[in-house]
């Protein structure tokens, strides 16, 4: 059987672990050649390893706009083109109050998880506009949607991101590319490593979920991530998904005690 991504290339960041790897699985599964841009030398060389001939580690700093562009150029040098596009870097953060974080933090926040995908969606447009063809696809978060405590540097670049890939959308879509968001829910390793400050929020997170359960980053994420990337959305664009339970439904009742 064709898979829905048959020889589509697609770049992946943050695709050594938790939700990005899961996609890349997904990806492979479904036929892609996955070029995995990750900033952990040893997870993205680990993913290479276990996904074998179909993917390929660029060592990348998305903070940095040149590392979105020479990703974006490896993998047309690799594979001679860029399909599909998946910003899922995230660089970590901490829980803690709005009036407490540095300006080293918020800056770092906003460029890892709102300047970096947009370099790289710059860097993926030229190849995309001559094919014709391209799938964008953005990892945004409810934390932004529904404004989670001690998050801000978080919540604020995801929703910049979020508005950004509607502009986006709405731009390129005469030239035959998408630019759609997922919103998951899932306990990816960055998810256990926010949740270390709070250990009794990973039951919470659970708890609150419609489903009873946050999701796994392959069978219930990546899914979502292959038809966004796949020619059956192809009408499909300026669009956030909610992969989450039914957990935007009425919004998360879990917080942090930040106290005073």
């Amino acid at each position: 059987m064709v898979g829905q991504l048959e020889d589509r290339v697609a770049v992946i960041t943050g695709a050594g672990e938790g939700i990005g790897r899961g996609i890349a699985n997904a990806f492979v599964k479904e036929g892609a050649k996955v070029v995995i841009a990750e900033l952990n030398q040893n997870l993205g060389a680990a993913a290479e390893d276990d996904l074998g001939a179909d993917a390929f580690f660029v060592h990348t700093d998305v903070s940095i706009k040149e590392d979105n562009e020479r990703m974006i150029a490896a993998a047309i040098k690799k594979w001679g083109t860029v399909d599909i596009l998946v910003n899922n870097a995230w660089g970590g953060g901490e829980i803690s109050r709005v009036e407490s974080k540095s300006p080293e933090l918020l800056a770092h926040g906003l460029n890892v998880g709102f300047l970096g995908p947009l370099w790289a969606m710059i860097a993926a447009h030229p190849v995309m506009k001559n094919n014709g063809y391209g799938r964008i696809v953005n990892l945004c978060s409810l934390n932004g949607v529904n404004a989670h405590m001690g998050t801000v540097e978080y919540n604020s670049a995801k929703e910049a991101l979020r508005s950004a890939t509607r502009t986006v959308a709405r731009e390129w879509a005469p030239l035959g590319i998408t630019a759609n968001i997922i919103c998951p829910a899932a306990k990816s390793a960055s998810f256990f490593r926010v949740m270390k400050q709070f250990p009794e929020l990973i039951a919470a997170a659970d708890t609150a979920n419609p489903m009873g359960r946050m999701g796994d980053c392959e069978e219930d994420i990546g899914p979502v991530a292959v038809f966004l990337a796949s020619e059956g959305s192809g009408y499909v664009t300026g669009n956030t998904l909610f992969a989450d339970g039914g957990s935007h439904i009425n919004g998360s009742s879990w917080a942090p005690d930040l106290g005073e």
